[in-house]
């Protein structure tokens, strides 16, 4: 079976035109009609990349070097997604939202390798929203690197997408700016929740979204976790483990401790396993990392490619 590039994909899109992309799922969980294909990454490497020391840009910038650099991702004229986790009301010492050092860093390397555009986005969850981008230090990090700043919250920044490979969802939403980039890196941060242990770069997707309490309320949080991963993919998770949060996640407050880390790789389920081991865990104790593995979209027991 054929695996389409981001641009392909796009061409698929536009020859169907633009019917092909209708209201997103609503508040009780049925979606429309004409869904769109999942999206698939177009760059994969084997194992992972951790770098090590004070410094989280310093960190973020050798991260990507030592995995190939981001021009084999991103080229010129491209329009970039960068998804954090910026859900929160919390400083950037909380843990509880993605380092805004980290984030920034990347915005300045895909502006560096070209790219045309560059937004920064997430579902943000406390209000008013403006707050939260102001707290987090997200705005101010991001508008100074050259990019753009979103919060979506409206029922009309997302798209209906086809999940053919979920056993709870077969379908649901994506926010269309994700949908129309040429490239998605997913930069979570690593803390613990309440609800699935551990949020990570698999979990962090859920804030891709529209309607996330459909999620708690279904059979199986974790099996929708893995579900929706089958379709949504990044080219690229950046894990923040500047500090974790280690309690009360994943909004905290709570206690925290400082890592120094930050983990890069193609493969969402290798980082995520790493990223278990932060915490003094074994990654089949979180079960959507290791639903996530059975249901083939990654490696549970990752290489780490290099450490830095």
């Amino acid at each position: 079976m054929k695996i389409f590039s981001r641009r392909e994909f796009l061409e698929v899109v536009a020859a169907l035109g633009a019917s092909l992309f209708v209201s997103g799922c609503s508040k009780n969980g049925q979606a429309g009609l004409g869904a769109s294909k999942p999206r698939k990454p177009k760059l994969s490497v084997d194992g992972i990349v951790v770098a090590s020391g004070k410094g989280p840009s310093k960190n973020t910038q050798a991260a990507i070097e030592a995995i190939g650099g981001i021009d084999k991702f991103v080229r010129k004229g491209d329009f970039v997604v960068i998804k954090p986790n910026i859900a929160w009301n919390r400083p950037p010492e909380s843990a509880a939202t993605t380092n805004p050092e980290v984030v920034a860093q990347l915005v300045q390397l895909c502006k560096a390798a070209g790219a045309g555009r560059v937004v920064v986005m997430d579902h943000v969850i406390d209000r008013p929203a403006e707050a939260v981008l102001g707290l987090t230090g997200i705005r101010e990090a991001v508008e100074k690197a050259g990019g753009e700043v979103k919060a979506v919250q409206q029922e009309s920044d997302y798209r209906t997408i086809e999940i053919p490979k979920g056993k709870l969802l077969t379908s649901d939403t994506l926010a269309k700016d994700i949908i129309e980039a040429d490239v998605f890196i997913n930069v979570p941060v690593a803390k613990t929740h309440s609800a699935t242990r551990l949020t990570l770069g698999l979990k962090n997707l859920m804030g891709c979204n529209w309607d996330r309490q459909a999620w708690h309320q279904s059979a199986s949080l974790e099996q929708c976790i893995a579900d929706y991963a089958t379709a949504v993919r990044a080219d690229l998770t950046v894990l923040d483990a500047t500090r974790i949060l280690l309690t009360n996640g994943p909004k905290g407050p709570g206690r925290t401790r400082e890592v120094d880390k930050v983990i890069v790789g193609t493969d969402p389920v290798a980082v995520d396993a790493y990223g278990a081991t932060l915490f003094g865990l074994k990654p089949k104790d979180v079960a959507h990392i290791l639903i996530a593995a059975q249901m083939g979209i990654g490696n549970i027991n990752p290489a780490v490619a290099k450490a830095v």
